[in-house]
């Protein structure tokens, strides 16, 4: 009897369980109750009124402009008949999904920031429904019927996201761009954090969502005597110039086993590790976490000392595969390098071989890349790996010096370090696969969108103390922290997304300016840790107002160093300064703005994962100025995600071209496409309320150039 009564009471509290967390992401047939769907991450729904025979039927349904223009990268989450959302600058807000009526929406405050958000988190139990959100380094709990703050979260709402980071992260930037991931009464929250080495550290950290306290840490920079600690030098874990290996892109969640997935960062700086020698355990990996403590589980490194920034762009996915006529339930993850990793998600065990492969060295000093480096054998990588120049974009009118560029710079594979003469980065630093993710059917095949834009970087030592000792404050603070992406005479690189700093005292006020360099822009980070005095001088710098402070003049080439120029160095130099800065982050494009590459710039591909042979694969996306001369579609850069249902469709959003798509997910083959008001940079969300399919998306505009728009647009079948 006692041998019998044992298998029942565990089987009673497996019961009780997957019906208490299913509780926290309450799912009606027609919800998309959480980011991407669901804690799977895999964009699936199962609705089946559009279908492949009338999807060109989709007719806008409703239109909510948010009167807040901006890039919005949010994926909303619909619940009970009502959607949920965030503004360009971060502002929630809640509409009847059926009409787009506004129930509420949550007014700017004084100290909004202005960075990008991807959605938001719905929790329920019982009558206690919240909404869960981001906004600078705050985590903030909401009533989700009224828009409200829960004053008994946290402090008067909402808690600190700094809360188990340790000291050193007091006066670094930490935001969250990516909504959390809950399971029961926790959410465990990605960070967004400096690239550089005035990065905090990034540990993965756990919150209770009735209470807002930490509940548990996981260091990704190990401490002493953890696990890992040995894969770095020996003090780095103070974090005095490396910090970061933070979970920025999302995790996901096998609530029935309570395993969480979690893809960690680069360390930082991103493009040097001379000062951080070793594998950086857990930088750049697949860690598997106990949901409930945060103990490891297991982990696989996709990437080892990286310095190239090539960090997993996306959540990774829950599958299940068929392997010898057996289930294996797995966990696939995709890269900017264009590869698909997949484990078995209890075991860590790879389900397609993995060969470490000899990659280029370095030829910076005191840089020493790792020999080797994991490549998953099948799939095939759905971005190219390989660079020629034979592959010069022969649509470009001045292709003779894009080859003669080629060929000064440096470029051996996906894996080529940075060099002084500058080395060519492809797949780029937007992938292969981006923040987007991919799509999983219940079949096991993957649906991924890829860029095929290569970069061209350069890495070169940082000015000497004594040329910063010469230079103004505001001149100094531009050096160390936004020389990169604006460039040396602030012209910036807006074909990369890097906008000109000339004359924008013309077009943002002194406040503006400002604000953005204390919180951040969209993928800008803010420096909360300057001072009013530091912000003061560099604003007063970009407006041309700085002039030289006493007893230093402007200096052109080398400076020597003297007592009193080291004295001032020290004096005022800052946490972002390092050994090592790179040319700025630089697209490899032709004069018209087009990638230096070959087409295709953009691909679809549809993966079988039980096999990792490819289904299908196709060029998605166009350059609108091309296809009016009639070039063939040349697929272009996409940010946003695909949508795939049961009924055989796959829904998404181009960014170059401002439209939405449908294909039939068998083939590939386009269905139906509509202009959107702005381009979408973000993953549509698929719904069903009183009887009724819509498919949303946010159209947001600015990046790639794009114009900026303000609303979230909806399609449904008349």
């Amino acid at each position: 009897m006692k041998k019998l009564f044992l298998p029942l009471v565990i089987l009673l509290w497996i019961g009780l369980l997957s019906w208490h967390l299913d509780k926290e992401a309450p799912r009606g047939k027609g919800d998309w109750p959480e980011y991407l769907g669901g804690g799977d991450r895999n964009h699936y729904s199962t609705l089946k009124q559009v279908n492949v025979s009338n999807v060109n039927e989709l007719k806008m349904a409703w239109q909510y402009h948010t009167l807040d223009s901006g890039q919005i990268q949010c994926n909303p989450i619909i619940v009970n008949g009502v959607l949920y959302g965030m503004t360009a600058s971060t502002q929630p807000f809640a509409i009847d999904a059926a009409t787009g009526q506004e129930k509420w929406r949550k007014q700017k405050e004084p100290d909004d920031r202005l960075s990008s958000s991807r959605g938001l988190v719905y929790w329920e139990n019982g009558n206690d429904k919240r909404i869960l959100y981001t906004k600078g380094p705050w985590l903030i709990a909401l009533d989700a019927l009224t828009g409200e703050k829960i004053i008994s979260f946290g402090d008067s709402g909402r808690t600190s996201l700094k809360a188990g980071l340790g000291a050193t992260a007091k006066e670094k930037m930490v935001i969250s761009n990516t909504p959390g991931t809950v399971y029961g009464d926790l959410i465990i929250m990605p960070l967004r954090v400096s690239e550089g080495n005035d990065a905090p550290l990034g540990h993965i950290q756990a919150f209770n969502i009735r209470t807002g306290k930490l509940v548990w840490v996981f260091h990704t920079i190990p401490l002493p005597g953890e696990f890992g600690y040995d894969t770095w030098p020996k003090n780095v874990y103070r974090n005095t110039s490396v910090g970061a290996a933070n979970n920025w892109s999302g995790m996901s969640v096998d609530r029935q086993r309570g395993i969480l997935f979690v893809p960690t960062g680069s360390a930082a700086f991103d493009f040097y590790g001379g000062n951080r020698k070793g594998l950086n355990l857990f930088a750049n990996c697949l860690l598997a976490l106990d949901a409930k403590t945060g103990k490891r589980l297991w982990h696989f490194q996709l990437v080892h000392h990286d310095i190239l920034d090539r960090d997993p762009p996306a959540p990774p996915n829950l599958v299940t595969i068929k392997r010898n006529g057996k289930k294996i339930d797995a966990v696939a993850q995709v890269t900017k390098q264009g590869y698909v990793f997949v484990f078995d998600r209890v075991t860590g065990t790879p389900l397609f071989p993995i060969e470490e492969r000899p990659v280029p060295a370095s030829d910076v000093p005191g840089e020493k890349a790792w020999p080797t480096q994991p490549f998953p054998v099948r799939p095939a990588p759905y971005a190219r790996q390989t660079f020629t120049e034979a592959d010069i974009n022969p649509y470009a009118e001045n292709r003779d010096s894009l080859i003669g560029v080629f060929r000064k710079s440096r470029f051996n594979g996906p894996f080529t370090p940075l060099s002084k003469r500058g080395t060519i980065i492809f797949p780029g630093l937007d992938g292969g696969a981006e923040w987007g993710g991919a799509a999983a059917d219940p079949d096991g095949v993957l649906y991924v969108n890829s860029n095929q834009m290569p970069w061209l970087i350069a890495i070169g030592e940082s000015a000497s103390e004594a040329q910063m000792a010469a230079m103004s404050s505001g001149n100094r603070l531009y050096t160390t922290s936004c020389i990169a992406c604006h460039g040396s005479e602030r012209k910036g690189n807006p074909t990369s997304g890097y906008p000109s700093l000339i004359g924008i005292g013309s077009r943002r006020t002194r406040e503006y300016i400002s604000n953005m360099i204390t919180y951040g822009k969209g993928m800008m980070p803010g420096y909360p840790r300057f001072s009013a005095k530091q912000k003061q001088a560099l604003v007063a710098f970009l407006l041309g107002e700085e002039r030289n402070e006493i007893g230093l003049a402007k200096v052109q080439g080398p400076v020597k160093s003297t007592a009193k120029t080291r004295k001032v160095a020290s004096a005022n130099k800052t946490s972002a300064a390092y050994s090592y800065k790179i040319s700025g982050y630089s697209k490899f494009l032709d004069k018209n703005g087009l990638p230096a590459v070959s087409p295709p710039w953009g691909t679809l591909n549809a993966i079988d994962l039980n096999t990792g042979e490819y289904k299908w694969k196709i060029p998605y996306g166009e350059y609108p100025e091309l296809a009016a001369k009639g070039i063939p579609q040349t697929g272009s850069e996409n940010y946003g995600g695909p949508v795939i249902t049961a009924s055989g469709l796959l829904f998404i959003a181009g960014t170059k071209d401002k439209k939405l798509r449908a294909y039939d997910k068998k083939n590939g083959k386009l269905l139906w496409e509509t202009e959107l008001p702005a381009a979408g940079f973000a993953t549509p969300s698929t719904y069903e309320v009183n009887g009724k399919q819509y498919i949303v998306i946010a159209c947001g505009g600015t990046k790639l150039g794009a114009q900026a728009g303000d609303s979230y647009v909806a399609f449904a079948l008349p």
